[in-house]
């Protein structure tokens, strides 16, 4: 089952690949209700981790083109 709630993953990947997992629980209906509900908390913590480390993300990039996104081509 998910690790402590509120413990905060090491990494953005790490993260992602503990949400991964942890869908794959919830859709395999194997657990209880109790631990869905449990699973359902980590995954939103889970989500919101990412979603802020990629904002953090992409507030770097704008800093560092000095506020202008600039459209990614392929060289």
């Amino acid at each position: 089952m998910p690790k402590a709630l509120s413990k905060p993953p090491a990494s953005y990947e790490a993260a992602l690949e503990e949400l991964e997992q942890l869908v794959g629980l919830i859709e395999s209906g194997q657990l209880p209700l109790e631990q869905l509900l449990t699973g359902y908390q980590r995954g939103a913590e889970l989500l919101q981790f990412c979603r802020d480390k990629l904002q953090a993300v992409e507030t770097q990039i704008k800093v560092l083109d000095q506020g202008t996104l600039k459209p990614w081509t392929q060289e």
